[in-house]
């Protein structure tokens, strides 16, 4: 018999989990959740060169390309979806590609997990620099499989993100993020340990390609799409937070500033007028802190 990957074998510590009265098997849940952090942790120094490589294609022109199947594509889906509302990030520079399509969102898609061929087509157009993350948690699965390869074969960078240290996929990969998160508490639901180590793997990559592209400022959202009611407030809120200015004052930026967050907070940090900051953001291609420096010259 084929050696089975660590998120296919059986855990020890809940064998008996059927038994356990509600709480006690709550317990058991929360305790392998528990290791999750330190497996991630484990695998930073490789998910750094990961962010560095999406930092560069981005900065150059290219796109980053989530890939999955299951949970894992499903959580590669949110990742993506959040970062124009968040960061204000132009459509198409991150694109989350899930095995059977947008209907696999809400229902699964047997099979479609299985085909090489479907994980190559999704990422026709792919252009060399640009940057590839497949996500598979057993390191196995076709569809990330024929992704990983068209990247390689592309001149993209691939990345695998497992929880397999012995990943067959990663002979295909550039880089392979590994969170060894071991057996489920139920034998092969990787939508648990596996999948909250993929999510915060997302996480942590997109946050920090979008800090290291200069769309925060310190902490604080700096391209925030002020979609609804409280996203207009969060504009206000984020210019009272990074200037200690009263709420009329910012008000009164972000009117001078045509509502425009960026100006407004450069304009305040700096006592620029809206258009000597609106001059120097753009100098500085749009990064806050950049901007502050060349009006501090």
């Amino acid at each position: 018999m084929t050696a089975l990957p660590p998120t296919e074998r059986r855990n020890p510590a809940t064998t008996e989990i059927d038994l356990l009265p509600t709480l006690d098997l709550l317990r058991a849940v929360n305790a392998a959740d528990a290791g999750v952090p330190a497996a991630v942790a484990r695998a930073l120094p490789v998910l750094a060169e990961a962010v560095d490589a999406a930092v560069t294609a981005l900065l150059g022109g290219g796109r980053v390309h989530y890939v999955g199947a299951g949970s894992s594509g499903r959580y590669a889906v949110l990742d993506a979806a959040e970062l124009a509302p968040t960061y204000g990030l132009e459509p198409g520079r991150f694109t989350a590609h899930l095995a059977g399509g947008p209907q696999a969102l809400a229902r699964a898609v047997e099979g479609a997990e299985d085909s090489e061929t479907d994980g190559r087509r999704a990422l026709a157009g792919l252009r060399p620099g640009d940057v590839v993350l497949g996500l598979a948690a057993s390191g196995r699965t076709p569809y990330v499989a024929g992704a990983l390869a068209a990247a390689r074969e592309a001149g993209a960078t691939a990345v695998l993100v497992s929880c397999n240290p012995q990943a067959p996929l990663a002979d295909l990969a550039d880089l392979h993020v590994c969170t060894d998160t071991g057996p489920e508490v139920v034998t092969g639901s990787t939508r648990m340990k596996a999948g909250s180590a993929q999510k915060l793997v997302l996480h942590g990559f997109s946050t920090a390609v979008m800090v290291r592209l200069g769309r925060t400022w310190s902490n604080l959202m700096t391209e925030v799409a002020a979609t609804n009611a409280k996203l207009v407030g969060r504009k206000l809120t984020i210019l009272v937070q990074a200037t200690g200015a009263d709420d009329e004052t910012c008000r009164a930026a972000l009117r001078a500033a045509d509502g425009e967050l960026k100006p407004a907070l450069v304009g305040l940090l700096s006592g620029a007028t809206p258009e000597a900051a609106r001059a120097a953001l753009a100098a500085a291609d749009g990064v806050v802190r950049a901007a502050l420096d060349r009006l501090a010259r």
